[in-house]
Parts: structure tokens; C-alpha cells; sequence
């Protein structure tokens, strides 16, 4: 599978703490509430990253149900692994969105959130995913559109720039666009399609988006050309508005319930 990020043990560390804040926990409600899991069921969880929302499936399936979880990430699987010990009903598998660990039409549901932006072939992960699921089974699917992230800044110009060249870390910036014909076409029934905001008018470590500022600044360093220099200035701006209570953050989630025809 082509991605576009390596999550070694520091960024890996740094997601799962990004993780931890109430506004991702929100998001992980909601996904948890669209696909509403039961006790017994099969649930796979892909792209599990640190494993807080395999946790949380696997206490509601219970011991007599199932749950893989999957990443491409060693580090990743590592945390989840200690988050989840303990949990017999929880497996952990290194795979990607293109080779699920699973047998055909063996999965009640599955989670799939904030992960097929990275993946280019689409299609494939689609058609992987339709697989697995049994015959009515169900799935969420979350993703950004990072076109429509509104951040103040007095520097209207540098942010636009930051922002173009953070599209680079994915392969899909603007995924929920197109995904509703893609899951048509793969042959999933939409159930739902709902918005899962971030808006903030703080900036400290526990928002999601201090930890979004974090990242994006060693992204544009490290991977497209930006200097030390000018990616500081950027991310000092933030701790300005915060003390001019001046600051603002929205950033939309688009999460797609649907169901396996």
C-alpha cells in the first residue's frame, strides 16, 4: 500500500497523546455511537493507531465477541497493545487497509477513521473492505476535508502557504468529496452521512489542534522545504492570539455510516 506518512515512536507518541484530548474523544463518541456495537459481534478496527477506540469496541462486543485491530505502524500497534491488554477478545495484526487479516464476509463491522486519505489506492481499499464485511454488515468511516480549515492568522499569506503544503501529507485532501460515489460504486448502501466539527477558540496542550500546529510544523520542515526559521514564526503566532484572546480553529470531520449490500 502507498501511504504518505512513517509514524516511527516519536510522532507515534505524539499521536497518541493528540488522541487523549477531549476533542478527538468526541469524535471517537461518535463513530462509536454511528456503528453501534453489540455484545458478540466481530469488529475490526483499521488504522487502530494507539488503540483507543479498539479498547472501547472490545468492551462492548465483551468477551464472547472479537476485535482486530490493524496498522502499518509498529510503534502504533505497540501502544495499542498496552492499551489494550489484558482484553483476550482483542487481537492486534501489522497490515494495511489493502490486506485485512480476515476471512471473507467474517466482520460485523468496522471502523475505519482518518485513514483513507492516506491511502492512493482507494479503490482497492474499498473493494478490500467490502470483502470482509458479511452481507449487511456495517461501517463508519471518517475523514477531513482540509480545504475548509478556518484558522485566524495575521498573516493571511504564510498561513495559506503552510496550509498548501501540509496537503502534501496526504493523499486525498478533500477525500469526502468523492467518497460517497466511490462507496457507492464498491457497492455499500449510505446510512448516514453527518459533520464531526473541531472549533476552538483556545490553544493549549489539550486541544487537538496545539497538537495539529505541532505536527504541521515538523511536516513542512522536514518534508517540504519550509525553514526552521519561518515554521517557528508560524507556530508562535498561536500562543500570540491565545493571549490576545484572539485565537480561532475550525477544521470539519465528515463521517460516512454505510452498509455492505
Amino acid at each position: 500500500m502507498a501511504t504518505t506518512l512513517d509514524f516511527d515512536p516519536a510522532l507515534a507518541k505524539q499521536v497518541e497523546t493528540g488522541y487523549a484530548t477531549p476533542d478527538v474523544a468526541a469524535t471517537r463518541v461518535a463513530a462509536f455511537r454511528a456503528v453501534s456495537p453489540r455484545a458478540q459481534e466481530k469488529a475490526l478496527d483499521i488504522g487502530c493507531g494507539p488503540g483507543y477506540l479498539t479498547r472501547e469496541l472490545a468492551v462492548a462486543v465483551g468477551s464472547k465477541g472479537k476485535v482486530i485491530g490493524v496498522d502499518v505502524s509498529e510503534p502504533m500497534l505497540a501502544l495499542a497493545r498496552q492499551r489494550c491488554e489484558g482484553l483476550n477478545q482483542v487481537r492486534f495484526e501489522t497490515a494495511d487497509a489493502l490486506n485485512l487479516p480476515v476471512q471473507d464476509g467474517s466482520v460485523d463491522l468496522a471502523c475505519i477513521l482518518q485513514v483513507y486519505c492516506y491511502v492512493r489506492e482507494l479503490g482497492q481499499a474499498l473493494a478490500e473492505l467490502h470483502r470482509v464485511l458479511r452481507p449487511g454488515g456495517r461501517a463508519v468511516i471518517l475523514d477531513s476535508d482540509f480545504s475548509g480549515i478556518v484558522w485566524e492568522s495575521q498573516d493571511r499569506g504564510r498561513m495559506q502557504s503552510v496550509l498548501r503544503a501540509y496537503d502534501g501529507h496526504v493523499a486525498w485532501p478533500d477525500l469526502p468529496r468523492i467518497l460517497p460515489r466511490r462507496l457507492h460504486s464498491a457497492g455499500f448502501e449510505m446510512v448516514r452521512c453527518e459533520t464531526v466539527p473541531f472549533v476552538t477558540v483556545n490553544y493549549h496542550p489539550n486541544t487537538y489542534v496545539y497538537g495539529l500546529a505541532n505536527f504541521i510544523r515538523g511536516f513542512v520542515v522536514n518534508n517540504m522545504g519550509f525553514s526552521a526559521e519561518e515554521a517557528n514564526a508560524w507556530l508562535a503566532e498561536f500562543d500570540a492570539l491565545e493571549q490576545q484572546h484572539a485565537f480561532f480553529f475550525s477544521l470539519d470531520r465528515f463521517m460516512f455510516t454505510v452498509r455492505r449490500n
